[in-house]
């Protein structure tokens, strides 16, 4: 995982000449790393006037899994921080990504903040498909450390006012530098795919525990023929 300021992503990307930045092109050079940047995304939410003017007045910081091999993708969320001049942080923008290849921008803004003394926390309605083992319309938490020399995310899903699902990634703070990126390529050369097959790998043993298959809502209103998880899994293959 990355912390990288949006705005100076073609300059880090000069870091190594294994980092490369395709500026959202989508067709990154031959590296062990790509970034893409994402301005684009903001331009075709409905909030992303507001997105740009955080950024245009402030900074933009992006938690996110670079590609560490080329062609293979994992970036099933994406955070960017927000702040303003004072460097107060505003808002997070998060977007996440299903295998069907869909995106979805969540907006953690004030309107729906929690108390949590210095961290931020956010609770809202899950509408997005992700897994074929959660349905929609549970309730997600989400909780922010501040970024310091260690970072915290925690996802909380509650269905029927029952916590069903708790994620956590802990993150130590390391120097964005050329050694550090070659030690964590040499390290976890592989930490993409490995994650991918662990993914499908659960996947397995849900469905052979007999838990009940959540299909997309487009399938649901559109195929009438039978649901198959294969078919989930040969989407998500297909895709990074």
């Amino acid at each position: 995982m990355v912390f990288l300021d949006v705005d100076r992503l073609p300059e880090l990307m000069k870091v190594s000449p294994l980092a490369a930045y395709t500026g959202g092109t989508g067709s990154p050079t031959r590296s062990a790393i790509t970034s893409e940047i994402p301005r684009k995304r903001f331009a075709n939410d409905w909030l992303g006037r507001a997105s740009k003017r955080c950024s245009d007045s402030g900074g933009t910081n992006l938690p996110t899994d670079p590609s560490p091999l080329s062609g293979v993708q994992l970036q099933s969320v994406s955070f960017f921080y927000c702040y303003d001049r004072e460097d107060r942080l505003q808002m997070i923008m998060a977007e996440v990504k299903n295998t069907f290849g869909e995106t979805e921008n969540y907006w953690l803004t004030p309107r729906i903040e929690q108390p949590a003394n210095d961290n931020k926390k956010y609770r809202f309605l899950k509408t997005f498909h992700v897994s074929p083992f959660m349905k929609l319309g549970q309730e997600y938490e989400w909780t922010f450390t501040p970024p310091g020399a260690r970072l915290i995310t925690q996802s909380v899903s509650y269905e029927d006012r029952r916590e069903i699902f708790d994620s956590t990634l802990t993150l130590e703070r390391r120097e964005w530098s050329r050694a550090e990126l070659h030690r964590a390529l040499i390290r976890f050369p592989w930490m993409t795919a490995k994650v991918i097959t662990a993914i499908h790998w659960q996947a397995l043993q849900l469905r052979r525990k007999r838990v009940p298959v959540v299909r997309h809502p487009a399938q649901a209103i559109s195929s009438g023929r039978p649901f198959s998880l294969w078919g989930i899994m040969a989407s998500g293959i297909a895709r990074v």
